[in-house]
Parts: structure tokens; sequence; C-alpha cells
């Protein structure tokens, strides 16, 4: 991220080097923060930012399952997100606002509830996981390490702490030499990625995990629903066991880093064609589609900056 850019923190935009937290900030002890990944896009009308509501109503969502008081509105921190990005000068960017608990004393539960720095940070963010991979498909495999249970943490809040999780998830992956890892739920059926949802294509059919397999309910993932229900393909919520995966036509992510990414092989066991499917690339050309005018914006989830 450039030093040059500008970051809305606390209610003004700020310099790179003056945006800081104390070492004593409640979120760095006990990760009570809660954030979004937004994506805005070079479209043929200007800049476009993507559900830039819907990603902000689930942050306000996440703040108030977790008591996270934000003394900002709805629309201050909306307006706060064009600023921010109209500052960078940047035609496509990753927009991530986030909320989290200052300075509050070293108890669990903070003295200051109403300590709580939010910030929004804009940067240039290409293919999460490569742009040969977006193209081509990644390689992924199931893990060890299985998501949240029910009861526990709640999966639907985008919240900073959930991504311990994920990041071991991820580390193991990696070590193990794939592109992303797979965490099955407490019953070892399919949850999610890392931080994706997931998606497997069977006879024409897109199947994928419901919300109570420990999802956190992307936008993406409900952006490829209504983008498929348009061209006509079933999607399917239903419990899914790995080996459907295994013996799936094709697969895919879905999530604000991956826009829509095909996976190619699990575990060592190729995906359909070993790329990107056939139904996986209508989604993605329709999903791209939005941003450069090809795909209708039906549903209004564009806003100009």
């Amino acid at each position: 991220m450039s030093e040059n850019h500008k970051i809305w923190f606390n209610g003004k935009l700020c310099k790179f080097e003056d945006c800081k937290v104390h070492v004593l900030s409640h979120a760095l002890h006990y990760g009570s923060s809660v954030f979004e990944g937004i994506r805005a896009y070079k479209a043929p009308k200007g800049t476009a930012i993507f559900r830039l509501d819907d990603h902000l109503k689930r942050m306000f969502y996440s703040a108030a399952i977790y008591r996270i008081p934000i003394r900002y509105s709805f629309d201050e921190i909306r307006e706060a997100c064009f600023e921010t990005l109209r500052a960078t000068g940047l035609e496509s960017a990753y927009l991530r606002p986030i909320a989290m608990r200052g300075a509050s004393g070293l108890g669990v539960i903070p003295k200051d509830i109403n300590a709580i720095d939010v910030a929004i940070i804009v940067n240039y963010w290409g293919a999460y996981l490569g742009e040969e991979g977006l193209k081509n498909g990644i390689r992924a495999c199931i893990t060890s390490w299985q998501r949240l249970a029910p009861n526990t943490m709640p999966t639907g809040a985008k919240a900073g702490g959930n991504y311990l999780s994920s990041q071991l998830i991820g580390f193991e992956a990696h070590e193990r030499g794939f592109d992303e890892g797979i965490g099955l739920g407490r019953d070892g059926l399919l949850s999610e990625g890392a931080g994706e949802n997931l998606f497997l294509v069977k006879d024409g059919r897109i199947l994928t995990p419901p919300a109570s397999a420990s999802i956190l309910g992307g936008i993406t993932r409900d952006s490829v629903f209504k983008l498929a229900a348009d061209m006509g393909i079933d999607v399917v919520e239903q419990t899914l066991s790995r080996e459907q995966l295994y013996g799936a036509d094709e697969a895919f992510f879905s999530g604000t880093a991956v826009e829509v990414t095909p996976i190619r092989q699990i575990d060592h066991i190729t995906i359909g064609n070993g790329g990107c499917g056939p139904v996986t690339k209508q989604i993605q050309d329709a999903f791209f589609g939005l941003f450069d005018g090809t795909t209708e914006d039906k549903y209004n989830w564009l806003d100009y900056a």
C-alpha cells in the first residue's frame, strides 16, 4: 500500500503514518473487530463499488452481535467509503472498513465499551489466488482443521477473531503445497474454504453447503445464486460430503477476494476437465460482465464513486 494513500480514520482522512491504534487495543489482544472486504471495479460509467450497502449492512450486523457500538451512522460510513476511494484515485480497488475495540483495559470484557476505532482502508488488490488460478483453476485440499462449531462463535458475523481458524486452514494447505484449504464442519461434511464459499457442479446443477454448515453467508455467494437463476441454472443448498466434491463435474470458490475462482484439483484428484468448467465459466462471465456492461445490473448492485 502506497504511503501516499489516505486512510479514513475516526471521522477524517488521515496520512498513512498517522493511523495508529494503541498497544492496549482490545482488538489486538482479543480479536474484537468486525470488518468487510469490498471491491470496486473500473466500469464503463466510472468506478463502481460492488454491493456496498449489503456489505455495510453485514458490518453493522456483525457489530451488533459483538456489542461493538459504531459511533458513525450507516450513511456516514457509506459516504466515507466513497470519500476514501476518491482520495486514492484508483479506478479498481479493494475497500476494508473496520471497527475495532480500542484501549479499554486488559480484561476480556472491556471497561469502556465505547472505546471504538473505525477505519476505512482502500488499496489495489488483484486476483487473490493469482491471475492464472482465476483463469484455469487452483489446487485445494481438505485440511485437518474443522470450521467453528455451532454455539462456539457466530460464523455469520465477519469478525477478526474468526479468521484465526481461516489462518490455520490456509497455512496447512500452503505447507502441503496447495493454493487454498477447505475446512469441514464438526459433522465431517463440507463447510467452506479458508476465506471463501464453496460450490460444486454436478449434472448441470450447482450445489453448495447451507448456512448451517458453519459458513459465512457470502455476498458474492448470494450474487452467484441470483446470476445462476437468471441463466436458468439451479442452485441447491444442501449438506455435502467430501466424496461428492471428489466426484463433482466442476468446483469453484466465491468471495470478494477470490471473486469466482475455479478449482481444478482437490487432494490431488482432478476435478472435471482439470480447468475452468463450462458452468463455472458461465457464472464467472456473468459476474465480471457486471463491470464491463455485458451483464445487466438488474439488481442495482453497482454504486459509482
